[in-house]
């Protein structure tokens, strides 16, 4: 009988051997994204840089491939930057991000020469120059800007637009004000702006709106204050494949468009092109993954539905539950069966939300099966939980057909490890 076969190795064999739920990433998929980053982006383009963004999919292995790699990464939190710090990442090739750093994840940055921090609020401009003046050091900033788009995405992932809670409103008080307060900061070296419009884009309509929009601030901003911007970021979230309706496009879509928007602006304006920053995510990570399950109960409720329960569910992927987000599937040990079960796909926890799957054709289900759910490697690992204190999956990492546990399966005991 046939098996599902993911990045060289029998899915089938690895369920058995590491158990499930169960992560497993393709090393060979995630550096054949980053070379197309390297090829598509940034050899194309002279004066550009890439950061991974790595609130998709961080553990310590993956900090270690993307430095191994020499892309830059871009973190959202201490935790985050404590991870790259462990791996001893080159701190020149880190952006911090955030809305709402506190003052010790700013010290820790500060402390270990981060490359840039993207100041989300007005607020923020001080409490960096608090830190870099008592440590007598040169904080090196970006101002994330809401450019104000209305983005076809889901709203949860929307981060562009006017009533968003990231970034400085594009209004002239509330820009001029940040600017006047960095350039009266003595420890403070602004360096240009940032801004994100959204996640899981599947064409470039509003990356170009936003750039319109980002090389007049520039245009402005040095007509107004003489202030040179030499560096540009234009964040990330480019679409990857899920299911039939969303099909992940090359690098070069994106970027080419991206690139000769920004060209052309400065062009107009007469200004020289600033450095050019891209953070792809999900995009690097995303179809790299999938995650095994064994099959459980098998409910059918006559004329209307059978559910087809596994061993996992909200917690190791809580993005169906959060914002409808719809995933491909396949048994891995009939994977050469004809598909003629309609069912749905029911996580284990005690939610009636807790659904991985809405009809989806399969097989004939039965327990023990190993269902895989594909293109799982962005948002799944990094967003789990222990609700209902079910321990996170271990996560496997493939590499030229080898695998290794790059995270250790919990255990109810380390479910209890910080209680008291």
């Amino acid at each position: 009988m046939d098996n599902l076969i993911f990045a060289g190795c029998d899915t089938v064999e690895l369920a058995k051997k590491y158990g499930t739920p169960l992560y497993l990433m393709s090393e060979d998929f995630i550096v054949d994204r980053l070379n197309e980053i390297k090829k598509g982006f940034l050899n194309k383009h002279q004066n550009t840089m890439a950061v991974y963004a790595s609130k998709a999919f961080l553990t310590k292995e993956m900090a270690r491939i993307v430095k191994r790699e020499g892309i830059g990464i871009d973190v959202v939190s201490g935790g985050e930057l404590y991870t790259a710090i462990q791996v001893d990442f080159p701190m020149e090739k880190v952006i911090f991000h955030g809305n709402n750093k506190t003052y010790e994840e700013l010290e820790l940055a500060i402390d270990n020469d981060v490359g840039r921090i993207v100041v989300d609020h007005g607020e923020e401009i001080d409490m960096i120059e608090d830190i870099a003046s008592k440590k007598n050091k040169i904080a090196h900033i970006l101002f994330r800007i809401s450019p104000g788009l209305n983005i076809h995405t889901h709203k949860y992932i929307q981060t562009g637009q006017v009533d968003s809670k990231f970034g400085i409103p594009l209004t002239e008080k509330t820009i001029n004000e940040a600017i006047e307060r960095a350039l009266r900061a003595k420890n403070i070296e602004f360096l240009g702006f940032h801004f994100h419009i959204g996640s899981q884009l599947s064409d470039n309509e509003n990356h170009i709106q936003a750039i319109r929009i980002m090389v007049d601030l520039i245009n402005d901003v040095k007509n107004r204050y003489g202030l040179i911007t030499r560096e540009l970021n234009t964040g990330g979230g480019y679409g990857i494949h899920y299911s039939d309706q969303e099909e992940r496009k090359p690098l070069s879509y994106f970027t080419d468009e991206i690139m000769q928007e920004i060209e052309k602006g400065c062009k107009e304006y007469q200004l020289e092109r600033p450095l050019v920053i891209i953070e792809p995510g999900r995009w690097v990570v995303g179809e790299s993954g999938i995650t095994l399950y064994t099959i459980g109960a098998i409910k059918e409720i006559p004329e209307i539905r059978t559910y087809v329960s596994v061993d996992g569910g909200m917690p190791d992927n809580p993005r169906p539950s959060l914002y409808g987000a719809k995933y491909e599937g396949v048994l891995a040990n009939k994977i050469s069966e004809e598909r003629k079960q309609l069912v749905t796909i029911a996580g284990k926890c005690c939610e009636s939300g807790d659904i991985l799957i809405w009809d989806i054709m399969l097989p004939k289900v039965e327990k023990g099966d190993i269902l895989a759910v594909l293109s799982t490697g962005a948002y799944n690992y990094s967003m789990s939980s222990n609700y209902n204190r079910i321990p996170r999956p271990a996560v496997v990492m493939i590499k030229d057909g080898k695998d290794r546990v790059i995270v250790k399966r919990e255990t109810y005991e380390d479910l209890l490890r910080n209680d008291i």
